[in-house]
């Protein structure tokens, strides 16, 4: 499943300074897009995650990824990048 398409909300609103601006999650892998602002305008960067549930049933998050992680990461990873593309081509 792949959810990369962000809420009204998210589009009007700038993202608060510890949340990103946006997410994309492809099944439990997760990237996250992280606005920075500089004198040249705004720069990205972007982490990844997994997440899973524990031995007490309860989630959590991870920044290792197993073999079988890895196309998920490069799907995420390939959709990051093409949103960062895109909001810098839309500021030029």
């Amino acid at each position: 499943m792949i959810d990369n398409k962000p809420t009204t909300e998210q589009e009007n609103k700038p993202a608060p300074r510890n949340q990103p601006v946006h997410r994309i999650r492809v099944s439990g892998v997760q990237a996250s897009i992280w606005e920075n602002r500089g004198e040249t305008g705004p720069w990205y960067n972007v982490t990844l995650s997994r997440s899973y549930k524990d031995a007490n049933d309860e989630w959590k998050s991870a920044d290792s990824f197993s073999v079988n992680d890895l196309l998920l990461v490069a799907k995420v990873a390939d959709e990051a990048h093409s949103w960062i593309i895109q909001k810098q081509q839309e500021r030029n």
